[in-house]
């Protein structure tokens, strides 16, 4: 497929403004396609579809590791509150 070169009305343009820059991606109809697919609402950017994507394959850093280690460890220990303890403590 990258070898085929697709011409001109077989891609979609995607611009996205930031700030005071605009950036242009060119995109294939199946692309297009997929990306709308995966829209939850109908006002959804592409840039955020993109970013969903993104953070889906991005690595934990090390802060949110030791975050999750140390609740880790508070379940254990059995410091935890129940929802209605929450509800209660908020008069909700």
């Amino acid at each position: 497929m990258f070898g085929k070169r697709l011409k001109s009305k077989d891609l979609y343009t995607i611009v996205t403004y930031i700030v005071a820059m605009a950036t242009t991606i060119q995109v294939s109809n199946k692309l297009m396609e997929e990306l709308r697919n995966r829209k939850m609402y109908h006002k959804e950017s592409y840039e955020e579809i993109i970013w969903d994507l993104l953070e889906d394959n991005m690595e934990l850093s090390e802060e949110t590791k030791r975050h999750i280690a140390q609740s880790r460890k508070e379940i254990k220990e059995g410091k935890t509150v129940t929802l209605e303890q929450v509800k209660k403590e908020l008069g909700l």
